[in-house]
């Protein structure tokens, strides 16, 4: 068997375009991958282009080979645009190498170690209209009440908008008035997330940390840049557990994160750190440091497919991200539906990935460029983190 198609087909999906990634063999089989990068859709296209003379024509099977191949032969080293074009056609091999093979991805990964798979829901910042906007309590509360009621048992929120590095008093005010609003609807038993989503700095977070600790979030996500990982253990030290990884590329920069010891969950995002293969490697580095996985993926159907057979193989895996208001036409581009029930996952069913794009259906919703988040101000006119 050999590889004879190379080939991208981009969906239009409101705050971000989808960036599926299809490799074609000669035997007829063809796998599926996604490599979604918000405003970053054309390079990455490019780049998955740029990889085919070092796909095209090898054998499927040689995923390790291919990998290496891929990562280590184009002289620089894989920047985000980069590794998420190889992480597409990383997941598209080991698709491909699955479905001939007659048995489920998770099965390459080493078998299933759990029965079934915890999601939870990430509700944004509350007003999809205006991701600036200060975020509203009863907002937040409603929409925890929705996905609560939809059987999930944890949900994520950005409680604190693009802000000064040092959030002030209203700032955090309207953070806790928000989560006590939504742990008030939802009760003691559902867990919530923070994301600050690398807008503060060290000492910002500090300031979040402090005043959340009482609510009991269950981590607080990407508390600084990812440039910033010394600071971690000081922000660590104000008493809420740290998440972060989902803007991390390769397990050297995982590695960085991991020897702070300061982080309770890793987040790597199998679309940007490297595919199935390099997130696989990226979890057993962490469970060296007794350290959770739980994937970052607000993105499409085939990002979560290749996520849900991660998360059926891992054994220090947590939770999986779902965005359950993403675009509405998530059903339309697939084959076949995706069941969630009661905020669960079923293992995937196979052969390979279990799920395609259908292309015809794709085509119904093109590519639009995502202009409308990328130019985070604050109130002065100075530019800040989004």
């Amino acid at each position: 068997m050999r590889i004879v198609a190379l080939d991208t087909v981009v969906v239009g999906a409101r705050m971000r375009n989808w960036v599926f990634v299809k490799v074609g063999t000669d035997e007829g089989l063809v796998g599926w991958g996604e490599a979604t990068t918000e405003w970053k859709t054309r390079s990455v296209v490019g780049a998955v282009r740029d990889l085919g003379p070092l796909v095209l024509g090898q054998d499927p099977f040689r995923l390790e080979h291919l990998w290496q191949s891929m990562w280590r032969h184009q002289y620089w080293p894989p920047g985000v645009v980069v590794a998420s074009a190889i992480s597409g056609i990383d997941q598209a091999l080991h698709d491909i190498k699955a479905q001939a093979l007659g048995v489920p991805l998770y099965e390459l990964l080493g078998g299933a170690v759990r029965e079934h798979i915890r999601l939870y829901d990430h509700l944004g910042g509350g007003d999809p209209s205006d991701v600036y906007a200060v975020p509203e309590p009863r907002r937040f509360a409603e929409a925890a009440l929705a996905s609560v009621a939809e059987g999930y048992t944890a949900i994520k929120l950005l409680p604190v908008p693009p802000t000064d590095p040092l959030p002030g008093a209203a700032v955090l005010r309207n953070a806790v008035a928000v989560l006590e609003s939504v742990r008030e609807a939802v009760g003691d038993d559902v867990e919530i997330m923070i994301d600050l989503h690398g807008r503060t700095t060290a000492d910002g977070a500090i300031a979040v940390a402090r005043a959340l600790a009482p609510l009991r979030p269950w981590f607080l996500e990407e508390p600084v840049q990812p440039d910033q990982a010394e600071a971690l253990p000081r922000i660590a030290a104000a008493g809420v557990p740290l998440a972060t990884g989902e803007r991390l590329v390769g397990r050297a920069q995982f590695r960085r994160v991991l020897e702070q010891r300061a982080v309770a969950v890793i987040q790597p995002d199998v679309c940007h750190c490297g595919g199935v293969s390099e997130m696989k490697r990226i979890a057993a580095l962490a469970e060296t440091y007794d350290v959770a996985v739980a994937p970052h993926n607000p993105l499409g159907p085939i990002a979560t497919a290749h996520n849900l057979h991660f998360a059926a193989s891992t054994p220090n895996w947590l939770v999986q991200e779902q965005m359950r208001n993403a675009a509405p036409w998530w059903d339309e581009v697939v084959t076949a539906p995706m069941h969630f029930q009661n905020g669960e996952a079923p293992l995937p069913h196979g052969p390979g990935l279990g799920v395609a794009i259908d292309e015809a259906a794709a085509h119904g919703f093109p590519y639009e460029p995502e202009d409308q988040l990328a130019a985070a101000v604050l109130h002065d006119g100075s530019v800040t983190d989004w």
